[in-house]
């Protein structure tokens, strides 16, 4: 089994990935049977990113702060932890960022995809769901879009709700609410085409981030799920993405 060890930026992901290029070797991911991302759950968002054309597997060893994409780290039997290790795949968002300079940027989230105030002022924004308006306007600090792998990240911190991998849902939820106070988000099918448009953009600025692209100065967002990209996630036995996110739900 040939393995590409893909390194995170910290000192102790450097010195870890190092060690494991030379106890297990190290080829280009074009030529990997699997990438190996050494740091933390950012690392693995960079290399899913990286690497998506690819379709190659991807096993992560935390070497960084959470690790929620990640495997517990240890350099003994690596290959015969992939070798048993479970499968997920997983599917990112679209994004498709409208600006006031008239751009167009396209990005993919894997995470989610959030709607930042840039400035004191809070946001105004309507939401539309599959062409329909759903809400004219919400007055707040942002709004995100969360897949089930990405929502027990900062959707979670944001109160949104945990999705089970196999939900086939997306969670939308609001960041810090000023009205409607009460809206706490909202669950919606995977299917789902999301548009969101920013109210008074010249003096209430927004930014959108898919994962950790940030465009700035957005007047409109589209938002959907990319089921023509699939990504393969390796965990080890027991400690599946499934599992891990039942488990976040009793975690208190």
């Amino acid at each position: 089994m040939k393995l590409s060890i893909q390194i995170g930026k910290r000192d102790v992901a450097r010195a870890a990935g190092e060690s494991l290029r030379k106890s297990y070797g190290h080829v280009t991911p074009q030529e990997a049977d699997v990438i190996v991302a050494v740091g933390g759950d950012g690392t693995m968002l960079g290399v899913l990113r990286a690497n998506m054309h690819l379709n190659k597997p991807v096993y992560g060893l935390n070497r960084g702060t959470v690790g929620f994409l990640m495997n517990s780290y240890n350099e003994i039997d690596l290959l015969g932890r992939i070798e048993r290790a479970e499968t997920a795949v997983i599917h990112p968002l679209s994004m498709r960022a409208y600006t006031g300079d008239g751009q167009i940027i396209n990005e993919l989230a894997i995470n989610e995809i959030s709607l930042y105030r840039q400035t004191r002022q809070s946001a105004k924004l309507r939401i539309s769901v599959n062409d329909k308006v759903r809400m004219e306007s919400l007055t707040c600090d942002g709004v995100l879009i969360a897949t089930p792998a990405g929502s027990t990240a900062y959707n979670l911190s944001a109160h949104g709700p945990i999705l089970p991998l196999e939900a086939r849902m997306l969670a939308l939820t609001p960041i810090s609410a000023f009205r409607p106070r009460r809206w706490k988000g909202a669950l919606l099918s995977h299917q789902a085409n999301v548009r969101i448009d920013v109210l008074d953009p010249e003096h209430r600025a927004v930014s959108a981030v898919a994962d950790n692209s940030e465009v700035r100065d957005v007047v409109r967002v589209d938002a959907t799920e990319n089921r023509q990209v699939s990504m393969k996630i390796l965990f080890d036995e027991g400690q599946s993405l499934e599992e891990r996110i039942l488990s976040e739900q009793f975690d208190f």
